[in-house]
């Protein structure tokens, strides 16, 4: 780091190569903070979480109770030691509550005032942050397994909704009904993503095996199916064409450029594909635990020289090198299993639910895990097990 620093000053380096040498150190570091933690409100598991960008101060959570609570991560104490409380609830109380488990929730990704919920009522609710009421429902036939918000769209304001209906559907903000249905799977539909880089390029997961990317521009159908097998047919059988796993696809995630899409099925199986061609890169990251019947929430971090995927696995959060496919480290803290992490970047921090009805507050250590930090962890004095390879990473130069 005194070398990154000196080059900085001397004006060899850029600002951009410290601040991600720096970010990747932190990802690299992640810990259990045992001097934070965030107010227990739910009665029962928690499905979702989602911190706004605004400010990245505030964060939503849903339960399987129903309940939708909004949390300050700030620290208005100033103490080492504080607990991030709860600033508003839509509790049981509330006649706008959900009546069912809370399956998704996210920020309006423009501004605070408003954020949106999806439920197994078969509702997806725009809730106005001020007053905490729905300012528009949408009413669907089926249970509602996820939906999405694009985090970039400048010219539309389409929520993409998956429910126990193989049709995808998009709703518009602005009008407030469904004025668009995507239809290829032929099962439950479990994730939604929008890319990060294109604001009219969606990818959406079934329990049909396949994962589909779309221009919602087109009418005529998706722009292609991920195929496990890069169309190979002496490896594929008829049955296995086109599924990007060999079981249900429940999770999604995009890398922060776009340019990569990681995938999680019920074969215990996580991928990583080119959203550009549709091609498995064949990453291995041997067996990731996905008992999950529902869709998983995971994450990938943003701003470091190497990229990370924090997944649910068990009752513990896996951290694996996206590219390489290693498994970085496992954190361990929830009694119960993982259900959802969201990923903090403008601190580098990590935020997993489960269905111990906790939240757990995940922040990097002031240096490195070493050797050492491993061998105790075996004796259970530390919550992080780190892969030596990974200790010297963050110092290598920045890759773009």
């Amino acid at each position: 780091m005194l070398g990154f620093l000196f080059g900085r000053q001397t004006g060899l380096d850029d600002p951009l190569r410290l601040k991600r040498a720096e970010s990747t150190r932190r990802a690299l570091c992640l810990e259990l903070n045992p001097d934070r933690n965030v107010e227990r409100i739910h009665g029962n598991g928690i499905n979702t979480i989602d911190i706004e960008v605004i400010e990245g101060r505030y964060m939503l959570s849903g339960g399987a109770d129903g309940v939708v609570v909004i949390y300050d991560l700030e620290n208005h104490s100033r103490k080492p030691h504080y607990t991030c409380k709860a600033v508003c609830t839509v509790g049981r109380s509330s006649r706008h509550v959900h009546k069912f488990s809370v399956e998704t929730v996210q920020w309006y990704p423009h501004d605070t005032g408003m954020f949106i919920s999806s439920s197994f009522d078969k509702t997806m609710k725009v809730w106005d942050t001020e007053t905490l009421k729905p300012a528009e429902i949408f009413q669907f036939v089926e249970n509602v397994y996820c939906h999405q918000m694009s985090p970039i769209a400048r010219k539309h304001s389409l929520i993409a909704v998956g429910t126990k209906n193989p049709k995808v559907q998009l709703c518009d903000l602005k009008s407030g009904s469904c004025i668009q249905v995507l239809q290829g799977h032929r099962g439950e539909v479990l994730s939604v993503k929008w890319s990060p880089r294109y604001e009219y390029i969606l990818a959406t997961a079934s329990t049909d095996s396949s994962v589909r990317l779309w221009d919602v521009r087109r009418a005529s159908g998706s722009l292609f199916t991920l195929d496990q097998f890069n169309g190979d047919p002496s490896k594929s059988s008829s049955e296995a064409a086109n599924t990007a796993h060999n079981g249900r696809v429940n999770g999604l995630c995009f890398t922060g450029d776009g340019l990569f899409l990681l995938t999680t099925g019920t074969d215990d199986r996580m991928r990583l594909w080119e959203t550009a061609t549709g091609k498995n890169t064949l990453v291995n990251y041997g067996k990731v635990v996905n008992e999950s019947r529902k869709g998983l929430k995971f994450a990938v971090s943003q701003g470091c020289s190497l990229e990370f995927a924090f997944v649910p696995c068990g009752s513990s959060v896996a951290v694996y090198a996206v590219h390489s496919g290693e498994l970085v480290t496992m954190l361990k803290g929830h009694y119960s299993n993982v259900d959802c992490c969201e990923f903090h970047p403008d601190y580098q921090e990590l935020y997993s639910g489960g269905k111990d009805s906790n939240i757990l507050a995940w922040i990097p250590t002031p240096r490195p895990p070493d050797i050492e930090e491993e061998q105790d962890s075996k004796k259970g004095g530390s919550q992080v097990a780190l892969n030596p390879a990974f200790e010297d990473a963050w110092s290598s130069s920045d890759e773009d």
